[in-house]
């Protein structure tokens, strides 16, 4: 393929209008090793306002084709492995004095596993809709009450990204009095397109004890390092704080690109709110004995 004929599939991409002939055309240059081809977003914008509350919606809709406008917005979203990517699908956006919301849902196109593909966005959809939904029954409640401060703040990550594997990071940062954060992970074999779950990784349930107790080393040893570094984990007034036991059988984790197991704690979990969102990787060493293989794990 030369360059005049790939300079006029990039401006058929661009003109147009139907889904299915630019989605030809673009698996057909990434055949031909034009991998390079960017994939553009269309942007849809519907404006709804608040009975309540005159709050501006933004609803933007980006599907597999795309203008050049949007091209900048969408410039940071990940293409993984030249086929399987990840966009923003859906996003909900209130910025209305003490009101703000920024909702991004994501969604991941070119699985062939369609199954695995439509559940994950179908919980993507349904977690921003839910998210949404409760923010603007709180706005209206908080409105009753005579208003007050309110925020949300619902995006995503790609933790890592490779030839095999796919971590995809969602957070939910809450914003009222104080502020909270959760951060949800799916972790994906692209090779044999199913979801990995932490229990899919070991031999049996002892790994729950096993990454709790090498968790509550690091912990101790970081704060004996670290004066700056609090975790619940000892000589604690049980009245107060609940001490971190154990991880969860479905705690949230990732695989770095390394092949590293990490295991991701939200705000307030295990430590007070200034340590964040705490993070361990844990020693491959310290759980090598009961993994299934090291097919994930190295």
């Amino acid at each position: 393929m030369n360059n005049r004929n790939l300079e006029q599939l990039k401006q058929d991409h661009i003109n147009t209008q139907i889904p299915e002939e630019l989605d030809f055309l673009v698996r057909k240059a990434i055949k031909n090793g034009r991998k390079n081809m960017k994939r553009k977003n269309n942007i849809k914008k519907i404006k709804v306002t608040s009975a309540s509350v005159a709050a501006s919606i933004v609803l933007l809709t980006a599907g597999v084709n795309s203008s050049p406008v949007l091209a900048s917005t969408l410039s940071k979203v990940p293409v993984v492995g030249g086929i399987v990517k990840v966009l923003t699908f859906r996003e909900y956006k209130i910025d209305e004095d003490t009101y703000n919301a920024d909702i991004k849902v994501p969604e991941v196109q070119g699985l062939e596993n369609k199954e695995l593909e439509n559940s994950l966005n179908e919980k993507y959809l349904n977690e921003g809709k839910g998210l949404y939904d409760a923010f603007m029954k709180d706005m209206k409640d908080l409105e009753k009450d005579g208003g007050g401060h309110l925020g949300i703040d619902h995006g995503y990550e790609i933790k890592t990204d490779t030839d095999k594997i796919l971590s995809i990071g969602r957070f939910v940062v809450n914003t009222a009095a104080s502020s909270s954060t959760t951060i949800k992970y799916d972790t994906i074999d692209k090779e044999k397109q199913i979801l990995i779950t932490l229990p899919s990784l070991f031999k049996d349930s002892t790994y729950v004890d096993i990454i709790s107790e090498n968790i509550k080393s690091q912990m101790k040893e970081q704060m004996k390092s670290d004066e700056n570094k609090v975790y619940w984990v000892e000589n604690l007034d049980k009245e107060l704080v609940d001490p971190f036991e154990k991880i969860s059988n479905d705690q949230s984790f990732y695989i770095t690109s390394e092949g590293k197991l990490v295991i991701s704690f939200d705000k307030y979990e295990v430590a007070p709110g200034y340590m964040g969102n705490p993070e361990f990787i844990i020693p491959t060493e310290a759980i090598s004995d009961i993994l299934i293989s090291n097919e994930y794990i190295k």
